[in-house]
């Protein structure tokens, strides 16, 4: 069985980032626009939203990193849950578990969207980046 989503898309609103009270784990969430890759009847392109979760040192990175506007590619699966409201109706709720999350812009938060380049400030040599010789690019 495979259950594997992939997606590039805008934010919707700032990212919300809490943490779990049983274990402090942090977990972020944000909806994303996604464009359909066709048009309607009325030559018009159609949006759909997704919910995405995001978890761990990475949901700590979506939150301090991504604001309203800005690009991002997720890479994940769709999970179903329900739950049931205090006045006792289930409710549904289908979601993106990210397992990965590209910024496709970068910039500080109070940045518009234009700008697409990371500034000196914000690179961090623990975020994965491993500069690599000439030498061992194999083309």
């Amino acid at each position: 069985m495979m259950n594997i989503v992939v997606l590039i898309g805008r934010l919707t609103r700032d990212p919300e980032l809490r943490f779990l009270p049983d274990s402090g784990r942090p977990v972020t969430t944000f909806n994303i626009a996604v464009d359909r890759p066709f048009t309607n009847k009325q030559g018009q392109r159609e949006t759909d939203f997704f919910k995405i979760v995001v978890w761990g040192r990475q949901a700590e990175n979506c939150a301090n990193y991504l604001a309203k506007g800005r690009l991002v590619g997720v890479h994940g699966r769709i999970q179903n849950r329900s739950y049931e409201t205090p006045q006792g109706e289930r409710r549904y709720v289908t979601e993106i578990v990210a397992d990965r999350v590209q910024f496709l812009e970068w910039g500080d938060k109070r940045q518009d969207t234009s700008n697409t380049d990371m500034p000196v400030d914000d690179f961090n040599p623990t975020d994965g980046f491993q500069p690599v010789d000439d030498d061992e690019i194999p083309f």
